[in-house]
């Protein structure tokens, strides 16, 4: 018997059954829909993860107060960051285009009848250029702004349209801790960053900030929360971490552990990446559960219909079909239940992934390799699974076979 006839025999064998098949494919559908579907969209994670830290500015680097080892055993940030230091790295740094050092604290904006507890940074000039940020409305504050102290702020766009509506906020007064500040311009809108949404904040100059609202917390000058530094280019990251840690090593007198960490965009998109990949690996194991648990299924059902068509196989014994014949039948019904079944859950999962992109923030990808990988799992697993079963039924002696029919 070639295989083209044990084919057409198997498909109508498996129509006969039209439910029991289809209760067969269940568990490989969903196991293939899963892995494909939990793979698309732990991809779609990672890609949004690093489309927010790359709207974080380009080449961006983070230096913040304390080792490593103070930040994981201490909840107080120590206050050994200053703007002096944020301001050597500008004039001594070659490598660094742009540094904006942020200063943080919540306070109740109050405009008329309206009042708000909003995150007020506290930064320079530069901050714009370093976090990539346009001005919409008006003008951002100066150095003039910063050298005087100016009680001058300019609002997230969030911030400006829930304060003011569609009235234009320029020139107009309101309270940040019961100081009066004057608005002079508004940011674009940019959305949220890892839990930083920049569009509901206002932004000070950062002595303004220090001398009216935080206060002096610092013996060295205006202790930062963190300072920001953009390097000139993708190329000029590496560089620019080895001389900012140099200049602060020697400003802080360091002589054995540093007193500040640098993390750059590169290592924190490694770092997602690593969490994200552990992540998708981990739902994929968990959904390839299902492809095997249908495997057995199908080893079950096989099991089942070797017993119901004994009469069948004895039959075809006894007219010629040798022990091949028979292994070959069941193994390809097994198989093409697998592949079918792979097939339907392909398209479910394509189809799940479509509709998280279309939903969610999250661009869900449609991975060829673990389609690729799902399918002909998929198949394995029916052709490993129906070997059993096969290799009983080929073992049947006809003469038994038709006593027992």
């Amino acid at each position: 018997m070639n295989i083209l006839e044990s084919m057409k025999m198997a498909g109508k064998t498996l129509l006969s059954n039209k439910l029991r098949s289809a209760l067969t494919m269940l568990g490989i559908v969903i196991g293939n829909a899963s892995v494909i579907a939990m793979i698309g969209v732990g991809e779609g994670g990672q890609k949004f993860v690093n489309k927010q830290l790359e709207s974080l500015g380009p080449n961006v680097l983070f230096i913040i107060p304390g080792n490593r080892e103070t930040q994981r055993i201490s909840t107080k940030v120590p206050k050994n960051l200053v703007l002096e230091d944020a301001e050597a790295i500008a004039s001594e740094v070659p490598t660094v285009a742009g540094v904006a050092p942020e200063l943080n604290g919540r306070y109740v904006v109050n405009y008329r009848n309206r009042n708000t507890n909003v995150n007020i940074i506290g930064t320079t000039p530069s901050f714009p250029k370093v976090r990539d940020f346009e001005t919409a409305k008006g003008r951002f504050f100066t150095d003039i702004d910063m050298k005087r102290n100016n009680q001058v702020t300019v609002l997230g766009a969030n911030l400006a349209q829930r304060l003011f509506g569609s009235n234009n906020p320029i020139g107009q007064q309101l309270r940040i801790k019961n100081a009066s500040f004057q608005i002079i311009g508004v940011l674009e809108a940019k959305g949220s960053s890892l839990g930083s949404d920049y569009d509901e904040a206002a932004v000070v100059p950062i002595t303004t900030s220090a001398n009216r609202l935080v206060g002096k917390n610092s013996p060295y000058g205006i202790a930062l929360d963190y300072i920001v530094a953009s390097a000139r280019d993708s190329n000029s990251v590496d560089a620019a971490e080895f001389q900012m840690t140099n200049l602060l090593r020697l400003r802080h007198k360091i002589i054995s552990e540093d007193d500040f960490t640098i993390r750059t965009q590169k290592d924190a998109l490694q770092t997602v990446g690593q969490i994200t990949g552990a992540l998708t690996i981990m739902l994929a194991a968990v959904a390839g559960i299902s492809l095997f648990v249908g495997g057995i299924g199908i080893m079950n059902i096989m099991l089942v219909s070797v017993t119901e068509r004994t009469q069948e196989i004895g039959l075809r014994k006894a007219i010629g079909a040798n022990q091949q014949d028979i292994l070959s039948q069941f193994i390809i019904e097994a198989i093409i239940l697998s592949a079918a079944g792979g097939i339907i859950g392909t398209a479910i999962g394509v189809s799940g992934i479509m509709l998280v992109s279309t939903l969610t923030p999250l661009k869900a990808g449609i991975s060829p390799v673990a389609i690729a990988v799902a399918v002909g799992v998929s198949g394995g697993i029916g052709l490993f699974f129906g070997v059993v079963p096969a290799r009983r039924a080929a073992k049947l002696d006809p003469i038994v076979a038709l006593r027992s029919a």
